[in-house]
């Protein structure tokens, strides 16, 4: 496939918005492959995917940015430019539980997940020999409560070192500090085991069971200081019964843990999700 490029913005609702993006484009020879817009009419604001065929392109991608640089001022917008076949930098961070790990990890083998994993950090060591049969190395770096400040120091210090620019907690079941997660605002992505905002922290399972839900879910979220309740960028339910446990249960969910994060980083290294508030714009 042709490699593209892709414009992901946001500005204030507008007339001449897409005339002048399109007309922008038209004009270093660019030609669009795909298009996807929103507008939220409540608080006004426009946001936009473009994808366009590099071949033509009168200029490089680069003075292409510098260029679009004053449009976007002109028109308000938060903007970024990314190539398809761009490959961030991904980190995951594990507990026991492996498989959302599983998932990741065998996706990104056989190239569904479009990125590079450098590393998986862990607190405890059960997940080392899965990681390092798919050739990923694993840092074992535990969090007990008197040296969680020298694990998070280690853990930043490796992200730094490899570069990271997306950090996904795979059932990683520990409380990460405010700065730890003030340091990649809407880059790490969490799996929450319910579907929220229901049976927010530990034991969402335990809880529905008590509870006798008959529905349970998954949730895959952007981290934020407060804990369980940032962008939602995914979600899926599983139907229960009362024939079912909580070992049911349990399985039953994990199934959903691993596909709505599993989509949740897909569509993040894509470049298909735009944050405003505390929501997220998911675009096809």
């Amino acid at each position: 496939m042709a490699e593209t490029g892709i414009l992901l913005l946001q500005c204030p609702d507008r007339k001449g918005v897409v005339a002048a993006v399109t007309t922008f484009l038209y004009e270093r020879g660019g030609n669009i492959v795909h298009a996807d817009e929103h507008q939220d009419q409540q608080v006004k604001q426009y946001f936009l995917r473009l994808e366009w065929d590099l071949t033509d392109l009168s200029c490089s991608l680069a003075r292409f940015t510098d260029d679009f640089a004053s449009l976007a001022r002109e028109f308000g917008m938060a903007w970024n430019v990314t190539r398809s076949s761009a490959r961030p930098n991904v980190a995951i961070f594990v507990s026991k539980s492996g498989h959302c790990l599983a998932d990741l990890l065998f996706r990104h083998q056989t190239g569904e997940l479009p990125c590079r994993i450098p590393l998986v950090i862990g607190n405890h060591e059960d997940l080392r020999r899965l990681s390092e049969f798919y050739g990923i190395p694993f840092h074992f770096v535990p969090t007990d409560a008197e040296g969680k400040a020298t694990a998070e120091a280690t853990q930043r210090e490796l992200l730094t070192e490899h570069a990271v620019e997306l950090v996904v907690l795979a059932r990683y079941m520990q409380v990460l500090s405010d700065q730890f997660v003030a340091a990649y605002p809407n880059r790490m992505i969490n799996v929450h085991h319910s579907f929220l905002p229901a049976f927010i922290g530990a034991r969402p399972y335990h809880r529905s069971y008590e509870r006798g839900v008959k529905l349970i879910g998954a949730t895959s979220h952007y981290v934020t200081k407060v804990l369980d309740e940032g962008p939602i960028i995914e979600q899926d339910i599983v139907r229960i019964s009362h024939r079912d446990t909580l070992a049911d249960m349990i399985r039953k969910g994990g199934d959903a843990e691993r596909a709505v994060l599993t989509r949740a980083v897909l569509w993040h290294v894509q470049n298909r999700i735009l944050v405003y508030g505390n929501k997220t714009i998911v675009f096809s």
